[in-house]
This record gives C-alpha cells, structure tokens and sequence, in this order.
C-alpha cells in the first residue's frame, strides 16, 4: 500500500480521535438518573436549605460571640452544635445545590471523597452532641442538687471527646476500611453502603450500632426521664403550696418534643435505609429512594437553631437586637420566686429554699 500524505493525516486524525474519545470516557460522570426537573427541583430544595441553615446557624455564631453571658457551660454544646451544623451545611447542601444544578457530580474524584468524608463527620459530630446536650440536661435535672454542676471545663471534655470519637468514624474510609464515593441520584457523595464487601460491613454495623442507635437510645432515655423528673417537681411545688409550673412544664415539653421530632425527622429514614441495605445486600434499592434520607439528613442544619432561638428568651432577645439592626427592645423580664426548671434554656435547676427536691429518676 502506498503511504501518502494524505493517508498519514488520516490515521493521525483516527488515532487523535480514538484518544480524545478514550480520554473524555475516563472522565464522564455516570449516567443521569433524573429528568432535568427533576434535579432542577433538587438543587432548589438544597439551595434554600443552605440559605436558611447558613443564616440559622451563623446567628447562633454572632449572638454567643457578642454576648460572652450566654456562653454559660450548656451553651458552649450549643455554639459547637452551631459550628459542626455550618460546617455541614457549606461542604453538603452548598456543593449539592451546585450539582444538582448540572444533574451530575461532575468535580474530581478526590472532591467526592472530601465532601463524603466531611459531611460524614460534621453530621456525626451534631448529632453525637445533641445526644451529649441531653445527656448533661439528664445530669443536671434529674440527679439531686447539688450532686453534679455543669461547668466549662466539662463541656470542654465532652466536646473534645465528641469530635475525636466522630474524626475515628468518620476517617476510617480513607484509611481503607469502607470507603467514600456517589449515592443515589449520583450528584453527592458519602459511605459506600451498597458496597458488597467483608471489609464494608465489618464498618458499616458497628458504625450504625455507635453513630445511630446508641445515640437514639441515649436522647430518648434521657429526655423520657426529665419529663418525668419535671413533672415530679411540679406536683412537689403544688403540694406545698407554691405557684403552679404547668405552662412552662409544657413549654419545655414542645421544646423537648421539637428537638427529638427533627433528630427523627433528619436521622431515622436515613438509619432505616442504611440497616437495610445491611441486612438484605441482595435487595434493590431505586436511586431517588436511595437519596431522600441523604438530602433529609441534610437539612438538620436548619432545625437546631431555631428550636434554640424559641427555647432561649436571652438568646432570643439578643438575636431579633441583631437581625432588627438595634430596633428591638427586649421587655424586661421578672425572676420568679417559686422552684423552677430551666432543662431547655440554660440546663440548669433552681429551686426556692422552702422547695421539695423531687428523688432521683434511675
């Protein structure tokens, strides 16, 4: 065969084709599971909640910083739970907003492991702190006065412990033992629950015993035993006479209700499908369903800041003085004489001198 010029421009238009072709099939995403409304909806959804939970949660940032008052020991579990939300929300709903809105995740694989790995670890230390906060709030409500103060250096403890314990959990993946990559629709990462391996499950069941049900337990237990130590209270006042306390009773009873409603709300469909998959690896699971709990776990953010800003009448006033640009004039308010529970908004019990101590809730 002859080789002319006009044969060799052809084979190198050939071969340059075959390699640009074979080069854009290493990098293209998996294929779209999705109509574009479809994650044009999912982008939306995501976008509001990362407004939302931005401005929730760098409020909550401001108003303890502006007022080192309220950086009591209780409320210190409360600015770590703020900072772990924020941090969350930035490197999960935000970078899911994004990729929604093209219908794929189409960053490098290492952005898919980081935001895996992030949002993995910023979920893990909410949550693990919401259940230290009601663990504290069991302490100080239901053991006798004067057997447990909170106080800084606790709190300090018990949130060191709490990042370490999530950064173990959380870190595992990247060091082999389960791993990070897309979930469901395809446009967010986080642990490789369908992934059939010994090594995976050897991970994935003690994870959901230590960052799931355990902390579900505990927040249950917890709450449970300080209504009840609540409503002893009450009818100890009563009995003698005193003032009673049954609308701030049930104030803190919503409060309580509200805070164990959204961890159920944001964390259990997403526990339920994760034992699932667990339990019946042979069981098919449809992206879209596979990705509801995921992006619902996502929006816990939102939630906390505002059930704090209803619980916490200083916080409050301190928050509608910053975001009414100095307008609002908080009302004064009067202490009251009769025994009193304040479990929701500082963790901290005070009884009047002539008051009944309600026995221990074992």
């Amino acid at each position: 065969m002859e080789i002319t010029p006009a044969l060799v421009l052809e084979l190198n238009s050939t071969h340059t084709g075959g390699v640009m072709e074979e080069a854009e099939a290493d990098v293209s995403p998996v294929p779209t599971v999705l109509s574009p409304l479809g994650y044009s909806i999912l982008s939306f959804w995501m976008f509001l909640i990362t407004v939302f939970s931005v401005f929730n949660n760098s409020l909550v940032i401001v108003v303890m910083v502006r007022n080192r008052q309220l950086l009591f020991p209780m409320n210190i579990l409360i600015l770590s739970l703020a900072i772990s939300d924020l941090l969350m929300t930035i490197c999960g709903s935000a970078i899911a907003s994004v990729t929604n809105y093209y219908g794929q995740f189409f960053m490098a694989r290492e952005l898919c492991v980081f935001q895996g790995f992030t949002v993995n670890y910023f979920g893990l230390v909410s949550l693990c702190t919401l259940t230290l906060l009601a663990y504290e709030r069991y302490n100080v409500v239901c053991k006798p006065m004067g057997t447990f103060k909170v106080t800084i250096r606790r709190s300090s403890k018990g949130l060191l412990l709490v990042w370490l314990h999530c950064l173990f959990w959380a870190a595992a993946p990247l060091l082999g033992w389960s791993s990070y990559g897309p979930e469901g629709v395809q446009t967010s990462c986080s642990l490789a629950w369908e992934e059939r391996t010994t090594s995976n499950y050897s991970y994935l069941v003690p994870y959901w015993f230590f960052c799931f049900l355990l902390p579900t337990g505990i927040i249950i237990y917890c709450y449970y035993h300080i209504l009840i130590s609540m409503r002893k209270l009450n009818l100890s006042v009563e009995n003698q006479g005193g003032r009673s306390r049954q609308h701030e009773d049930r104030r803190a009873a919503c409060m309580v209700a509200a805070m164990i409603g959204s961890f159920f709300l944001c964390w259990m469909p997403y526990a339920i499908v994760s034992i699932i998959v667990i339990i019946l690896p042979d069981l098919h699971i449809a992206p879209l369903l596979a990705s509801t709990p995921a992006f619902l776990a996502k929006t816990s953010p939102v939630y906390n800041p505002i059930i704090f800003f209803f619980a916490n009448k200083q916080f409050r006033n301190s928050a509608l003085q910053i975001v009414l640009c100095g307008l609002y004039t908080p009302t004064a308010m009067v202490p009251d004489s009769d025994s009193e529970v304040s479990v929701v908004e500082d963790g901290t019990k005070r009884l009047a001198p002539n008051s009944i101590q309600p026995e221990a809730t074992s």
